[in-house]
């Protein structure tokens, strides 16, 4: 057995990408209740195609490919922000806008500079070729995000469920969304370089959806999926490994796994209590 464990081990590119895939796991889970919370489940998916275009800025002009999908994720934040902003829209509908213009936009540029090929990678992610500085960068980002939830998870919670009373009281429910948003640029565009697209929609969504099928409290929530997450990237790099199967996928579909196990565990227990609340009213006097 403990041969079993420590044989992928034994090699340099997996630790790294086991690591990046346990940093992102856990940047992403603390977000995933807020991302659910909000139906915000869309946003991963938009913020991981928008940020095409900054790439394509960044590979012609040869600079960093991180700060140009940076950029174009910030553009595409301020553009959600600004477009929902107005209450005539829903943020859904503004994410859809945004990431449907910025990816068409993206595609035009990298069909008239480049092949698919060259800038692939950036979207789909190559987690066993993380390097050390790549590994640094996320250490960054789960700091980031711990410190700015620690300090404002009121605040977003409370602006989330309430914006009447969040303006009440003194808070900005367009600065909060704007917190939350930059936040999820920021670990989407670090953690896609890495783990891909498919496994940070996972990240974001799954655990959240998860947690919520056994709890209703915030934290309780916030703790499951980040639970969960590591479990799933752990096993996901096992079965990746003795499988021959790409890692991403094999996380994202624990995580899916985990999801169905809570859904129908969830929906037993309602079962189970609404039989017995119909025996006690059908119960003699």
């Amino acid at each position: 057995m403990i041969e079993f464990l420590l044989e992928p081990l034994g090699y340099g590119f997996v630790i790294r990408g086991l690591a990046a895939g346990l940093l992102a796991s856990i940047s992403c889970a603390l977000l995933s209740a807020f991302v659910v919370w909000r139906g915000m489940a869309f946003v991963g998916d938009a913020l991981s195609h928008a940020i095409l275009p900054g790439i394509v800025v960044a590979y012609i002009f040869g600079f960093s490919l991180f700060f140009g999908a940076l950029g174009a994720a910030a553009v595409a934040v301020l553009a959600i922000g600004l477009i929902s902003g107005r209450r005539r829209l829903k943020e859904d509908t503004a994410i859809g806008i945004v990431f449907s213009g910025l990816f068409a936009l993206g595609v035009l540029m990298m069909s008239r500079v480049t092949t698919y090929q060259d800038l692939g990678h950036i979207l789909f992610g190559n987690i066993l070729g993380v390097s050390r500085s790549d590994l640094v960068l996320m250490l960054a980002v789960v700091i980031v995000t711990i410190v700015a939830l620690t300090i404002s998870h009121k605040e977003i919670l409370v602006a989330s469920f309430d914006p009447a009373h969040s303006v009440a009281i003194g808070l900005s429910p367009t600065l909060v969304r704007y917190i939350l948003l930059f936040l999820l640029a920021l670990t989407t565009v670090v953690a896609i370089q890495t783990v891909g697209v498919i496994l940070v929609l996972s990240l974001l969504v799954t655990p959240a959806a998860a947690a919520s099928m056994v709890s209703n409290r915030l934290r309780t929530i916030i703790s499951l999926s980040v639970v969960m997450s590591l479990v799933a990237t752990v096993f996901g790099f096992y079965v990746s490994y003795y499988s021959d199967v790409a890692s991403g996928p094999a996380i994202a579909l624990t995580l899916t796994s985990f999801f169905v196990v809570a859904f129908v565990s969830s929906r037993i227990r309602e079962s189970r209590r609404r039989v017995g609340e119909e025996a006690r009213s059908n119960a003699p006097a």
